[in-house]
């Protein structure tokens, strides 16, 4: 049985890809396989998996050697489980930069591409032909996969393609694509039940900059404010979880979708120096507003400096 899974602490695209692709591996290629996640997923995939009736993928902690797997939505080691390379790599389906150090014995299929959710890719992979047989939870995970990718058209991170894609498939569904997202983005926003703790590692990835190990996490919602009322406790929670994870610093950026602004917690005179020099911004208390920031992908990691 393949293993398809993404990313550690799954958002709604590494929740819903590994889905989709489990489908298109038993009923199309007639491979058998099943969709696993590295972790609870978070509210808004939780929603998803509620809304089209799919069940919730088992869990894992790690793979073993000689197991066959898929790597969908990462490519990178460091979001994977730890035996990785010990396991048979056999296909990766990403939209992110090539991070490298993943092994195969045998060549595999990687596909890569520019596009702002893997499950655009995984749409162009299988086809009109057999996209037409899918039943309608795996369209209605496709699109919701991209509209949360690319915060309904508003990431810098969209493609035409991307717009194409979900329009297409909201046509098919019966779907209104602001009413759904309206109702995505309020369950994405409802984290009441969540720790701090739990709340900085909900989508987060790592990352190192000058010789730091960082956790960088983006919180996306449409009621900021619940969030920055937290923001004590939250930046309270910042050095246990930096320590338990392996970083040194951890860095919280509050995303605004309606809005269309990141607020970037400043715990530190470290994050201070991080946020004054990537983004060119004055930083005078525990925060800082960065207008038109909406993107981890292409907009913050490429930005971080000291």
């Amino acid at each position: 049985m393949i293993k398809v899974f993404g990313h550690k602490a799954p958002d709604t695209d590494s929740t819903g890809s590994p889905i989709i692709w489990a489908w298109y591996l038993s009923e199309v290629r007639k491979e058998p396989a099943i969709a696993v996640l590295q972790g609870e997923p978070n509210t808004e995939a939780a929603w998803m998996l509620a809304k089209w009736d799919l069940p919730m993928p088992e869990f894992i902690t790690d793979v073993a050697a000689g197991d066959k797997c898929v790597i969908v939505d990462t490519n990178n080691p460091a979001e994977l489980p730890a035996s990785i390379n010990d396991a048979e790599v056999i296909e990766i389906i990403d939209h992110h930069l090539l991070a490298g150090g993943i092994k195969t014995r045998l060549p595999i299929n990687i596909t890569i591409r520019p596009l702002a959710c893997t499950a655009t890719i995984m749409h162009d992979l299988i086809g009109d032909e057999d996209l037409a047989r899918a039943p309608k939870a795996i369209k209605g995970a496709m699109l919701t996969c991209i509209l949360s990718d690319t915060l309904e058209f508003r990431s810098p991170t969209t493609t035409p393609h991307d717009r194409f894609v979900a329009e297409k498939l909201a046509r098919d569904l019966g779907i209104s694509i602001p009413a759904y997202a309206a109702e995505m983005f309020a369950a994405k926003s409802d984290v009441s039940a969540f720790s701090e703790e739990a709340l900085l590692r909900m989508d987060s990835k790592e990352y190192e900059l000058g010789g730091k190990q960082l956790r960088v996490s983006v919180l996306e919602t449409t009621a900021p404010q619940v969030l920055l009322d937290r923001k004590a406790a939250l930046m309270a929670a910042m050095p246990a979880v930096a320590a338990a994870d392996g970083a040194e610093e951890v860095l919280l950026f509050v995303i605004d979708i309606l809005n269309e602004e990141a607020t970037l917690l400043i715990p530190n005179d470290f994050v201070k120096n991080v946020a004054e020099k990537s983004f060119n911004a004055t930083v005078t208390g525990d925060s800082v507003v960065l207008p038109g920031i909406m993107s981890r992908k292409k907009q913050i990691i490429p930005a971080l400096a000291i």
